[in-house]
């Protein structure tokens, strides 16, 4: 099976599309702890050494988002980034959200 990070992005369409719970658990038993599911969201915090770390690390992650037009909540605190993704336009967890955490994992590592 190819790992999420290598799998393609494919953007969700909008709709009533969100992935069910079923589907949900195999995908995120392929992400590094802490990576948690709660509500309709994947997220988890970095712990970094600083500020000016966990604020490169979201500059990092923010250009990732940008390239796959795919824009998660970043929160930048002094030695932590707290990264919240889902896709809005089905209103919950797409493939393409795990997808993503796996490579905010690669550029965190």
């Amino acid at each position: 099976m190819q790992p999420l990070h290598a799998r393609p992005f494919v953007l969700a369409k909008p709709g009533p599309t969100a992935l069910a719970a079923d589907a949900v658990a195999p995908l995120r038993a392929q992400l590094a702890d802490p990576w948690t599911t709660t509500d309709g969201r994947l997220s988890r915090s970095y712990r970094v050494a600083d500020f000016a770390t966990a604020l490169a690390l979201a500059v990092r992650i923010g250009m990732l988002a940008e390239k796959l037009d795919h824009h998660p909540e970043l929160t930048v605190a002094w030695g932590e980034l707290r990264v919240v993704v889902w896709t809005h336009t089905v209103g919950g967890l797409a493939e393409g959200d795990f997808v993503f955490a796996a490579r905010c994992d690669l550029i965190a590592a």
